[in-house]
């Protein structure tokens, strides 16, 4: 039973960091005076929804994308890549950088 609740209270922590992505992911592309109707053909994808889906917590942004959604909103993609990180791999980022995420 008491395994049931830490995997409630990880899923729980792992849609909020869903969340904060997205909405990191939004600030960027307005940042960028783009539209997700701009930004999704700047990254070849053939639907918007693709970009909305993933501001809105949804979805997760595959790694193999990271460099193409980073160069479409015109940002270095290893910060971008880092930034992700944090987001979608907290533990892992804490490992390799030796430091909790500061999310």
């Amino acid at each position: 039973m008491q395994f049931q609740t830490n995997a409630k209270t990880t899923d729980d922590k792992r849609q909020e960091l869903r969340l904060q992505a997205g909405a990191w992911l939004k600030a960027a592309r307005e940042e960028a005076g783009l539209s997700q109707r701009e930004l999704a053909g700047k990254m070849g994808a053939l639907y918007y929804t693709f970009i909305s889906q993933i501001e809105s917590g949804k979805g997760r942004l595959p790694a193999d994308r990271y460099a193409v959604y980073a160069e479409a909103l015109g940002v270095d993609s290893r910060e971008f890549a880092i930034k992700m990180l944090e987001f979608y791999e907290p533990t892992t980022y804490q490992l390799i950088f030796n430091q909790k995420s500061a999310i």
